[in-house]
């Protein structure tokens, strides 16, 4: 079936020029833009990024999208494009609602720093502290295919967990998925880290993780699984309070992020955006329900904060937790970190254990460590992205925060890769 596309929506009113919505933009929860926040970015070459996002729709590629880009704070591009639901002719819109998932993970990797710069966590502390399950982990072998378990060679600490050294996956490799399906994990959740449609809470689920084998020794290697999950659940017991709460009124309430929950607020659910998924020739249809598809943001039991890949968000809202990490820790006076804590979260501290080719990995971001080594992002920029393909990035030496919002689970659409070389292509004044 042919879907018609609405045209690319640009910030501000209908009608005006690319300049001139440019310069009405406005700042982040405030109002109007200085005109200087464009004037680093060639207009024409701007318009290449919006063809492209265009075109991605024409071609079916992706379903929808919202881009945005802020310059010192300041929008200097956003455009929602294509549909939030196709299906309903539901345009997209800048305010639209994404299911974020991994890129909860700064966000509660955050939330243990505060703790930690409070002194009720330190970073090498056990995870066990919290995590009784975890004080005799075990490690499977992969070459007798899982049969042979070993003790793990020391305990699990906290900053295993946020720089994904624990050796803790998502239970979806072939020597352990079993044993994770068995306790409702793994290939029982969704993709492995998808844990929406459970009703009992976060640290229920993962003190039964603990019980399982992992598939590395502490501190080996970068394994990407549960950790960011775990440490949801030390913010829970060291905290006192649920994981949703202590987010809401310790980093989104006083950063003024509005839209962001773990579950869609029920007078909310119309602008959540559909879930699509990629054909065998690459164009998008719509995902089914469940685990695997549209999720239970709206309904089922919203019991279960998964800090690893639980939240809901717009561009808008996670721009503003990114532009607190770039200003070291504080937005338009609300300060959640230091900007000790925020080097840190944005500083390669495992070397080549992630990437040997000029990538590394900080507290929280995957990190740029050699020019070229991711497009042409600059050294020193961070980033992720989640599994729906929304996709992020810092620049801290342009003074950039660049977000693409999507919703394809799974993606085979490159829009993600070339989003940031479209916008680096257009910056002409450093």
């Amino acid at each position: 079936m042919d879907y018609p596309t609405p045209a690319i929506r640009r910030a501000g009113p209908p009608g005006l020029s690319a300049l001139a919505t440019l310069a009405l933009c406005a700042i982040l929860g405030s109002t109007a833009l200085p005109a200087q926040a464009g004037r680093a970015f060639d207009p024409a070459r701007l318009r290449r990024l919006d063809a492209y996002l265009q075109q991605s729709v024409d071609s079916q590629w992706i379903a929808g999208a919202v881009a945005l880009v802020l310059r010192d704070g300041q929008v200097a591009y956003e455009r929602a494009v294509g549909w939030a639901d196709r299906e309903a002719k539901r345009p997209m819109t800048s305010d639209a609602i994404f299911r974020i998932a991994s890129q909860t993970k700064a966000i509660t990797s955050a939330a243990i720093l505060m703790l930690v710069e409070e002194g009720r966590i330190a970073l090498n502390d056990p995870a066990s502290k919290w995590m009784p399950t975890f004080r005799n982990t075990v490690v499977a072998s992969r070459a007798d295919s899982g049969r042979t378990l070993a003790p793990a060679a020391r305990q699990i600490t906290v900053f295993d967990l946020l720089t994904h050294t624990a050796g803790i996956s998502y239970g979806t490799d072939a020597f352990v998925a079993e044993r994770y399906r068995a306790a409702g994990l793994g290939p029982a959740a969704g993709w492995g880290w998808y844990t929406a449609d459970k009703d009992e809470d976060v640290c229920t689920t993962m003190d039964r993780l603990g019980t399982l084998p992992f598939v590395e020794q502490p501190g080996q290697r970068f394994v990407y699984g549960y950790n960011t999950d775990i440490l949801g659940c030390i913010v829970e017991r060291a905290s006192g309070m649920p994981l949703d709460r202590f987010i809401k009124e310790r980093i989104t309430t006083p950063l003024r992020m509005v839209d962001t929950d773990f579950f869609v607020p029920r007078d909310k659910a119309g602008r959540l955006v559909a879930v699509y998924r990629s054909d065998a020739d690459g164009r998008v249809v719509r995902a089914d329900t469940g685990a695997r598809g549209q999720g239970h943001y709206v309904d089922g039991p919203r019991r279960n904060f998964a800090g690893g890949a639980g939240l809901t968000s717009t561009a808008r809202d996670y721009a503003r937790f990114l532009e607190a990490i770039r200003r070291g820790g504080a937005l338009e006076g609300a300060r959640i970190l230091s900007p000790r804590a925020t080097q840190l979260m944005t500083t390669n501290q495992i070397g080549t254990r992630y990437n040997a080719n000029g990538l590394g990995w900080g507290l929280a971001f995957e990190t740029v460590d050699r020019l070229g080594a991711s497009g042409f992002s600059p050294v020193g920029t961070f980033g992720w992205g989640g599994a729906y393909a929304t996709i992020y990035s810092v620049d801290p030496s342009n003074r950039l925060v660049l977000v693409l919002m999507l919703q394809n689970v799974p993606s085979s659409a490159d829009v993600r890769s070339k989003f940031a070389t479209l916008v680096h292509q257009a910056l002409l004044e450093p």
